[in-house]
């Protein structure tokens, strides 16, 4: 599947324009790591675009992703993808057990708490975002409280990138999208 594929798919399924652009964001991730450890780009990029095309239709834990896989396959999406999907959610506890299945566990959780520091900074944007910043709001529980704390470690560490390392690439990864996901700001 290309990633124009890919994203046609999204737009089928997914109405909510910041889901959206979770999406996408977690596609920048997916690239920049894809591009930093010589891995297939467009293989990456398509894991990360496709990872929640299902949660409009299946918006609970218990279904999603495992209710969107036989879409996915229906589509003729290759299953290192659907493996990969399948086990970036927590309550199917598939092994990830692949550098793409890591990764996308690692990218997907951090962009939401990315975006909601970057959406409270008086510029509403990415552009003079540091991981710093991300850093101090993440001893505030009850800041962005959705945003998973121990499963964004967990995944750092499973990825095997320091967690504040890697806040910085994906924080680097999602400038490059800043316009089209909301957060280039008013700088």
């Amino acid at each position: 599947m290309t990633r124009d594929e890919a994203l046609a798919l999204v737009k089928e399924y997914v109405k909510n324009e910041n889901l959206v652009h979770h999406m996408l964001a977690v596609e920048s991730a997916m690239v920049h790591y894809a591009e930093k450890f010589g891995e297939p780009v467009e293989t990456w990029a398509v894991t990360g675009l496709l990872h929640d095309f299902d949660w409009e239709i299946h918006p609970t834990a218990e279904l999603h992703p495992a209710a969107g896989a036989p879409l996915l396959r229906a589509r003729g999406v290759p299953e290192e993808i659907i493996y990969a999907i399948l086990a970036h959610g927590e309550n199917l506890r598939l092994p990830r057990n692949t550098s793409l299945a890591k990764a996308l566990y690692a990218c997907d959780e951090i962009t939401g708490l990315i975006t909601a520091v970057a959406l409270v900074r008086p510029s509403r944007s990415l552009y003079d975002l540091e991981a710093s910043s991300v850093k101090k709001k993440w001893k505030d529980k009850a800041f962005a409280a959705g945003a998973n704390r121990e499963e964004i470690a967990r995944a750092a560490e499973e990825f095997d990138v320091p967690l504040w390392e890697h806040c910085e690439n994906v924080i680097a990864a999602m400038r490059r999208i800043a316009p089209q996901i909301g957060l280039a700001g008013n700088l």
